[in-house]
């Protein structure tokens, strides 16, 4: 059994499309046939060498989508044949198998215990959550990275109550999820801050209810305008070094919270003034949201049935596994939120 699969072959190079042989199942592993992969800023960093030396070259990409299970190995119970999963990189319960590999004209290529960017992927179960029948795979695709990260970011790590302001830095997919969170959790203000007007419309179509254009302004000073004492809670979704910086400005003293979700490039530090620890403020970091994915999946999943979890706006931009290079592109440019890869043959 073959499939087409995007494989880096080496960095800062376009990916390749490649006939992959399909390895039998090991036991605790599970043969998904992908319907829909999310691209992931991580992707990018992966695919510039931006995240150091990559010693498994070359390798499949992709952590988070949805899809239809095909076969089970050897003692997975989770999961069923024909039933439909999320794919998350963020592991729940069932086995942990490390990875596979596939063939390729006579060579191998890596693949970890999740990879989404092919049509047939050979997963670990326990990067598997069964899917409720009644939420489309096109909305459940963002639900294994993008929407947990980014709403776990708020609902878990920060923990707001309603009524307590909030400020989410750079509205990419992940920190538009974010937004959608903080609409979810009752917070008031919720201010969107980006470079570009155009994913500040989307953060309001999303739940903003103040967008800061960062380019034109200086955002602290904007924020202070809105809240005079800071935000009780900052999101910085960028991974930039000066923004991390800038997010713990922005939370009022004594108890203000800083959530850093973004990615920074392998060897980036980051400079703090140590004053603003005196102040009381205080900086997390986050696991992909601190989800539980078997207890947190479903519930995202009935946000976004019921319409509470508003999610339509990153679904705009799609893209058939021939144009991935473009959608790695475009996801580096800025000039889309989160792409989707639609997985079925054109």
């Amino acid at each position: 059994m073959k499939t087409i699969a995007a494989v880096l072959v080496e960095t800062g190079r376009p990916l390749v499309l490649a006939d992959l042989e399909v390895p039998a199942l090991k036991p605790g592993q599970v043969l998904v046939e992908v319907a829909y992969s999310g691209v992931c800023y991580s992707q990018v960093l992966e695919w510039r060498g931006y995240r150091g030396k990559d010693r498994y070259l070359p390798h499949c990409l992709g952590h988070e989508g949805s899809g239809i299970v095909r076969d089970v190995g050897a003692g997975v119970t989770k999961v069923k044949t024909g039933k439909p999963v999320v794919l998350s990189w963020i592991k729940s319960a069932g086995a942990d198998v490390t990875g596979t590999t596939y063939r390729w004209e006579g060579g191998l290529v890596n693949a970890g215990p999740i990879t989404t960017f092919s049509r047939l992927t050979v997963i670990s179960e326990n990067r598997l959550v069964a899917l409720s029948d009644n939420l489309p795979l096109y909305h459940a695709a963002l639900l294994g990275c993008a929407i947990p990260t980014g709403v776990g970011a708020v609902l878990n790590t920060a923990q707001p109550k309603a009524g307590q302001s909030i400020a989410i830095f750079g509205t990419g997919g992940v920190g538009l999820c974010a937004v959608a969170g903080a609409a979810v959790a009752g917070c008031v203000p919720i201010i969107a801050i980006d470079l570009r007007e155009e994913k500040l419309r989307l953060a309001r179509a999303m739940g903003a209810t103040h967008c800061i254009q960062a380019g034109d302004c200086d955002p602290i000073r904007e924020i202070q305008h809105i809240c005079p004492d800071g935000v009780d809670f900052a999101i910085e979704a960028t991974g930039r070094p000066p923004v991390m910086r800038q997010s713990l400005a922005s939370v009022r003293p004594q108890g203000g919270t800083t959530v850093v979700i973004g990615n920074a490039r392998y060897g980036e530090q980051v400079e703090l003034d140590p004053r603003e620890f005196n102040l009381g403020k205080r900086l997390l970091g986050t696991w992909g949201g601190d989800n539980c994915p078997d207890r947190d999946y479903p519930r995202y999943g009935r946000l976004i049935a019921s319409n509470k979890l508003r999610i339509d706006s990153l679904l705009s931009c799609n893209y058939s596994l021939h144009e991935v290079n473009s959608a790695l592109q475009d996801l580096e440019g800025s000039t889309v939120a989160r792409p989707l890869i639609k997985m079925s043959a054109e």
